[in-house]
């Protein structure tokens, strides 16, 4: 399986990157994982924050295969359980798919030619977070999604 994650923008802190970069390491047997980021648009007039998101939105799709099982992590998606989020996975493994991109857009969020390719429209909380933090806990969850599917002790 490979997975692709789409984030605008850098991790700037050290103690972020160090957690993902031990889930990377930690997915290595399951998974190829690569993070891929964008620079953001940056936004001077709100009135032009439409515009930015397209300008991010072309880069976006620009990385995109057509064949690409593609999850967007928006406010209003679905919320999954943990297990909920593996079998999830391990349907999409059994389904044939060999690569499933996740996009976590900027701060305003993604443009809606992105969210109108999203094969899922996936929202990690109610809260709000910081999107470096949305970066580590999503190769958590992806990590644990692949525990949890190889029945392996993580998960609690």
């Amino acid at each position: 399986m490979k997975i692709k994650i789409i984030a605008l923008g850098k991790i700037k802190e050290k103690f972020l990157k160090d957690g993902i970069d031990e889930f990377l390491k930690r997915l290595t047997p399951y998974a190829n994982v690569e993070i891929i980021e964008l620079t953001p648009v940056e936004i001077k007039n709100e009135h032009l924050t439409e515009r930015a998101l397209d300008e991010e939105g072309e880069k976006i799709l620009s990385l995109i295969k057509s064949q690409s099982y593609v999850i967007t992590m928006e406010i209003n998606g679905k919320q999954f359980s943990s297990q909920e989020f593996a079998k999830r996975i391990d349907e999409l493994t059994n389904e044939g798919q060999s690569e499933i991109i996740f996009i976590i857009g900027s701060s305003c969020g993604i443009s809606q030619r992105v969210s109108a390719r999203a094969n899922l429209k996936m929202s990690m909380s109610r809260m709000t977070f910081l999107h470096q933090f949305a970066r580590l806990i999503l190769v958590e969850q992806i990590y644990r999604a692949f525990k949890i599917i190889k029945g392996e002790t993580y998960h609690k």
